[in-house]
């Protein structure tokens, strides 16, 4: 067991092969006054069932509030299962899948995330996955860029959420690349502005959501000719749930698909780590940071798994690179990959279903509190934003007494609400109430 300490033993051989006489010895180029020369502030040692209840004491301490807040992060349901399945050794224990005779377990669930994510968005081929949806955004603009070649910039719709939008202009401050804002409209994004703005012909790429930041599903009909009639890739920043519901990507007409996969499954754990998606057409593919991963067979006609692609890697092209990118959080391509296998079609469709039924549901008493009025009468499918007379401060205060995580602050009238499957109508209920005793 390579994480049990070192025996005597152990350090007596070692010390012999060094020619060390004692662990001090080996330490003995370090300045006296650098050494901690005191006992350690240490507990009295636990049995394992003490160290359970001391552990679970501690958690009992955090608050546990029910959710109504999303903003790019959403409280959805995680079977049960799915923790002991991505603790296998097979898929646990490989790091970077180099060495395919070694590494087939996270080779085939790689191979399987690709096929998942392809099938959600329509997209032709997709990565290994990245961080987090912010920096596939950015990711996304880089290779917008790239493939422009002449062209360095790039059109953000000003419904993006502001977190996503704040990413990418660090990464393209930096990258020489210049970032400009779709004015909105009524909660959408602003056409007339964006054909205005792309009449410059220097435009790399645009980047629009869906839903976007204030829950609206935005009908994008037309824009991808607006785009490519300039020779400007259109990219959408996409909830892949919401995508068992929706138009693809694809079906808009875009060129790149990208945004943060936490929403399936992924448990909100204070802000991450999370998992984001980059996915494009074929022609964009050697613009694709991070590795692809292809099935094939072996010398034995099985079928087999294999790094099809990893053009941009820093360990192949370093400066050429258009990314750097190397490492991703596998683990959690892992986790989603799961369970998107267990849920299925009908399964994310069903989390759909709940969600806007909760959702519609909830803005519907809402308003008939007298408190609140809608912010945007446009389609919604989970989140919505609301108008009150009532400070939203105030709101938060008072349903965090009742253990409510009364959604986000947009401004001191506009509070940004959102409903998953996880949502009872009891909880509803009990927010509109607290709301209206106000």
């Amino acid at each position: 067991m390579k994480y049990f300490p070192h025996t005597p033993e152990d350090i007596d051989s070692m010390l012999q092969v060094a020619g060390l006489k004692s662990m001090d010895d080996l330490y003995g180029e370090i300045p006296s006054q650098l050494l901690f020369n005191r006992e350690f502030a240490l507990p009295e040692a636990m049995s394992e069932a003490e160290i359970r209840k001391f552990i679970d004491s501690l958690g009992d301490k955090n608050g546990k509030l029910v959710c109504f807040a999303g903003a790019g992060v959403e409280d959805h349901y995680a079977p049960s299962i799915i923790n002991p399945i991505i603790s296998r050794g097979e898929f646990l224990t490989a790091y970077t899948p180099y060495q395919p005779e070694i590494s087939q377990g996270t080779l085939q669930y790689i191979f399987e995330y690709q096929s998942m994510i392809c099938e959600l968005t329509g997209m032709d081929v997709t990565n290994a996955s990245m961080y987090d949806g912010c920096t596939a955004t950015a990711e996304a603009v880089m290779m917008s860029v790239a493939a422009a070649k002449k062209r360095n910039k790039v059109l953000l719709s000003a419904t993006m959420n502001p977190k996503v939008k704040r990413v990418v202009e660090t990464y393209a401050k930096y990258n020489g690349i210049e970032i400009e804002t779709v004015a909105e409209k009524d909660g959408v994004t602003d056409i007339a502005d964006l054909e205005a703005k792309l009449q410059g012909d220097d435009v790399a790429g645009v980047v629009l959501a869906q839903p976007n930041f204030y829950g609206i599903v935005e009908d994008y009909s037309g824009v991808a000719d607006v785009c490519h009639a300039k020779k400007a890739l259109m990219i959408m920043n996409v909830n892949p749930m919401s995508l068992a519901v929706l138009k693809t990507p694809t079906e808009w007409g875009a060129d790149i698909a990208c945004g943060d996969a936490q929403s399936l499954g992924i448990p909100m754990n204070y802000g991450g780590p999370y998992v984001g998606y980059l996915a494009c057409t074929n022609s964009l593919v050697r613009k694709l940071p991070g590795r692809i991963v292809g099935s094939t067979t072996d010398v034995d006609g099985k079928r087999a798994f294999v790094l099809t692609l990893q053009a941009r890697e820093q360990h192949i092209r370093r400066e050429k690179a258009n990314s750097n990118i190397c490492s991703n959080q596998s683990l959690m391509a892992l986790y989603v990959t799961i369970y998107m296998s267990l849920m299925g079609s009908k399964g994310l469709k069903e989390v759909n279903k709940l969600s806007y039924a909760g959702a519609h549901y909830l803005a519907d008493q809402l308003v008939a509190t007298g408190k609140c009025t809608m912010a945007y009468d446009k389609p919604f499918l989970n989140e919505f934003a609301v108008k009150t007379t009532v400070d939203t401060k105030t709101i938060q205060a008072a349903l965090l007494e009742k253990g409510i995580l009364g959604g986000v602050r947009i401004s001191d009238d506009t509070l940004l609400l959102c409903v998953t499957e996880q949502r009872t109508k009891a909880e509803m209920d009990l927010l509109v109430e607290t709301v209206k005793n106000l």
